[in-house]
């Protein structure tokens, strides 16, 4: 029996602000199942791609993606908040559903022509997978696929990522808040 990864992502209403509904993926990974399930179904979805890298980005995406390039057997790099990453960085400003921010990669983190997976929590607006995959092909990488937990398909992520191959492991059609 597959593991129910709806059930088990709380719903925030007005977080981090009000009108948001807020996707918290946090109950999901602690629960050992739920992480395991996570990992297992984005290992299968991204493993014949041949993925040489996993690109996580902060702060959740961080979470997964270091589990996910363990499975994959693949070297992991983070993508993080400004002044975060000691060393030569390089930067992508990008909108988010409720404000804009700035993601930084070292500079070194990704070769010129590996296979690199993306992935973050959740995928909304695109501003950040779109981001992260600008960030690859700077560095000469080649974006395999964009792997998420959550969609939210009555946003257009995946519209503005529609030169990638994307998975999401539950999509949400509306910000109804379950009863």
């Amino acid at each position: 029996m597959q593991f129910d990864i709806d059930s088990a992502i709380r719903r925030i209403p007005n977080h981090p602000k009000r009108g948001i509904l807020f996707y918290d993926v946090m109950p999901l990974f602690e629960d050992p199942a739920g992480l395991a399930s996570c990992v297992d179904r984005i290992v299968g979805w991204a493993a014949p791609r041949g993925v040489d890298m996993v690109l996580g980005a902060e702060a959740r995406g961080l979470i997964l993606g270091g589990a996910i390039s363990r499975a994959l057997g693949t070297g992991f790099a983070t993508a993080r908040k400004p002044g975060k990453l000691p060393g030569e960085v390089i930067s992508r400003a990008y909108a988010l559903e409720y404000g804009e921010d700035l993601l930084e990669l070292h500079r070194n983190a990704i070769r010129p022509g590996q296979r690199v997976l993306v992935h973050d929590d959740l995928l909304a607006t695109g501003g950040t997978a779109e981001a992260l995959c600008g960030l690859v092909d700077d560095m000469g990488g080649e974006v395999v696929g964009v792997a998420v937990v959550v969609e939210l398909t009555f946003l257009p992520g995946r519209a503005r990522l529609a030169e990638q191959d994307v998975f999401s492991l539950v999509a949400f059609d509306s910000e109804a808040v379950p009863a």
